[in-house]
């Protein structure tokens, strides 16, 4: 079975990057620092364990590959 994990991908950046980048925008535009404070610890901890699972399933398949070939 082919594994996609384009959208796993897009998914862990964006909860990574994305969210926070949002929240700079939101702070800018209000002037209220807090969002971009609260918005940092969420992405860290949400981000972060996302990239790396996403990144040891892209090794699984990666290792799939090369052992089929």
């Amino acid at each position: 079975m082919k594994e996609n994990l384009k959208f796993a991908w897009i998914a862990s950046w964006f909860a990574l990057v994305g969210q926070l980048a949002f929240f700079i925008g939101v702070a800018l535009f209000t002037g209220n620092w807090r969002f971009v404070m609260c918005s940092f610890m969420v992405s860290m901890a949400v981000g972060v364990p996302s990239m790396i699972s996403t990144w040891n399933a892209q090794k699984k398949v990666n290792t799939k590959k090369v052992e089929g070939a």
